[in-house]
């Protein structure tokens, strides 16, 4: 156990955690140098594409006779609940910042929740090798926020190698050794797990107690599940059997569960017959955004359910419900932490599993209170009971902070308060840059919010979040008439002063979306009876006179005649019905 260091990466967007996680991989002789590629802890395709962490993604090194677990985790604000069950598998953390872009706000997000777990933090200034590096600024900004000397800070580059030893060599003096007694029974924390194709569950673990070897019978604490240990093993960073593991390892069990929800992230793994207190896990995490997924094709919702299900094994922060539409059929109301977890969790099950859907718009969840004393929570507009009944409405608040330089901070806060925020206080970090505090609705922030607040502040600024409570709101909801058929997909609830805005955006981004068609259709959003904005897309004209040559002027009259009558029968049959491209919900989710 004296030898053995568990520590993770922990940094902004794009501060380059996975490109170091490389260094000490090759540096370590782990990957041989044939299969070494650029982020190579970034297994997913839409990870490589996006150039975004999504998963934490563990890995066992061997440096100097020490064994080094490293977990590479995500910073993007959306996957923070990935980046807290790290911590809690680990005593030590890199905080690694950019010398160009110095502290951001998931900087300063993750340090907290490391500071929290009680972690020795090892500060990293990493892109040394960049032209616009500003190595002084960025280190005078690192000792006001940690109160560490300037000498304790390593300079290094994930891209050249730079200083890539000397971090591996502070985290073997620095991060303590695992604590735990050999002896007891087995307890280790699931602080992830996966479902593979060929191996079925497999959960990640962290050993506090004890050890466990392939062939033990297991039992986890809170679902109460027993199995047998069918494989046990370390990453390296694929799956290395190594047949058992002990105190203070972190490693890989394949636990031999049919179901998923066996096998719940933060449970505590032990031995069948041991009596022990369960490991404190994770706080159960709160979904914030809501949405209704549906597969496109009604009889792909079993392949829908299989799939949601593996990938919850996979994503913990994930919450879902069965929910039954008029318009849509079967499907599933899903929570999400943000509208980036919303996007990815799409683009999987369209890529994984090959699924066609179609996604309803985005809305957070509202308590309603009825004049009946109940209580209700709508995550979904038509939830909302009718308006006659409804005493009062309460939506949630988060408490947001925005980094930025101060040149920026007037469009900053027109902005912010356009949105009904509450401006709370100014820390400075140096004479350059600054953190705002402010409370805003979350249903504010839900939708372009990040993209708006990066183009006032030609990207420079960065945003983190974190709930706060729930407040009265002044909302109503707004149905969308296409066609003169209400569409329950496109229902949304919205602030009564801001109805008419967000109404008209709708009805002009479904104009720009429906293809024309032998009928004219009116586009319509209204509150109540009330039509608040209307559009109309005119009719598709086929040309029926194309035939004729010369001759009287009323055999032309007379075609075009009966063209409007059928025109009038096909809207009256309900023959007119129209069909809405999936595009048409992403364009209004943009907005």
């Amino acid at each position: 156990m004296q030898n053995i260091r568990n520590f993770c990466i922990i940094a902004h967007i794009d501060h380059g955690k996975s490109t170091l996680a490389d260094r000490m991989l090759e540096l370590t002789h782990t990957v041989e140098q044939r299969k070494m590629k650029a982020q190579l802890l970034d297994r997913m395709d839409i990870e490589r594409e996006r150039g975004i962490t999504i998963k934490l993604t563990p890995v066992a090194m061997e440096y100097k006779n020490y064994k080094l677990n490293l977990i590479d985790t995500p910073g993007h604000v959306d996957f923070t609940y990935e980046v807290s069950r790290s911590l809690a598998a680990v005593e030590g953390a890199v905080l690694l910042v950019d010398a160009t872009q110095g502290i951001q706000a998931q900087t300063l997000a993750n340090l907290y929740l490391a500071i929290e777990q009680d972690l020795t933090i090892i500060p990293v200034i990493n892109k040394i090798d960049l032209p616009a590096a500003d190595i002084e600024r960025v280190s005078q900004e690192i000792i006001k926020l940690l109160g560490c000397a300037k000498e304790d800070i390593i300079h290094a580059s994930g891209k050249t190698g730079a200083g890539v030893e000397r971090i591996l060599q502070e985290v073997v003096d620095r991060v303590p050794p695992p604590r735990g007694d050999q002896a007891k029974p087995a307890r280790a924390l699931i602080f992830d797990s996966n479902f593979d194709e060929y191996k079925g569950v497999v959960a990640y673990i962290r050993i506090f107690d004890g050890a466990l070897k392939a062939g033990d019978k297991i039992r986890l604490l809170a679902t109460g599940a027993e199995s047998e240990i069918l494989d046990i093993g370390n990453f390296k960073p694929d799956y290395h059997s190594t047949g058992k593991l002990e105190t203070g390892a972190i490693g890989y069990i394949v636990t031999g569960f049919k179901s998923v929800a066996e096998c719940r992230v933060g449970d505590t793994v032990t031995l069948q017959k041991a009596q022990v207190e369960s490991l404190k896990g994770y706080h159960e995490v709160k979904p914030m955004v809501f949405a209704g997924i549906f597969p496109r094709e009604g009889n792909d919702f079993g392949r829908l359910r299989d799939a949601v299900d593996k990938l919850k094994l996979n994503d913990s922060a994930l919450m879902y419900e069965a929910e039954q539409s008029q318009a849509l059929g079967l499907g599933f109301r899903c929570g999400f932490l943000g509208l980036l977890h919303l996007e990815i969790f799409q683009e999987r099950l369209r890529r994984e599993y090959n699924l066609e859907l179609i996604v309803t718009v985005p809305s957070v969840a509202y308590q309603v209170y009825t004049k009946g004393g109940e209580i209700i929570v709508a995550r979904s507009p038509h939830m909302l009971p009718d308006p006659s009944k409804i005493e009062q409405i309460e939506e949630p608040w988060v408490k947001l902070d925005i980094v930025t330089p101060k040149n920026y901070i007037g469009p900053i806060m027109t902005l912010v308060q356009e949105r009904k925020a509450i401006y709370q206080t100014t820390e400075y970090l140096d004479s350059e840059r600054l953190v705002l505090h402010y409370e805003i609705p979350m249903a504010a922030i839900l939708t372009n919010f990040y993209d708006r607040i990066k183009s006032v502040s030609s990207g420079y600024a960065s945003i983190n979040y974190e709930y706060l409570d729930y407040r009265k709101a002044d909302v109503v909801k707004m149905d969308i008439l296409v066609a003169e058929e209400a569409v329950e997909a496109l229902s949304v609830i919205v602030y009564r002063d801001e109805a008419y805005r967000r109404g008209k955006e709708i009805v002009e981004a479904l104009k720009e979306s429906i293809p024309k068609q032998m009928f004219v259709i009116k586009l319509q959003a209204a509150i109540g009876g009330a039509i608040i904005a209307s559009e109309r897309i005119s009719a598709l004209r086929k040309d029926v006179t194309a035939k004729l040559y010369g001759g009287d002027v009323t055999r032309k009259r007379k075609l075009l005649e009966k063209q409007k009558k059928g025109k009038k029968k096909m809207m009256a049959s309900g023959k007119g019905s129209v069909d809405i491209p999936s595009d048409a919900f992403v364009k209004i989710l943009k907005q």
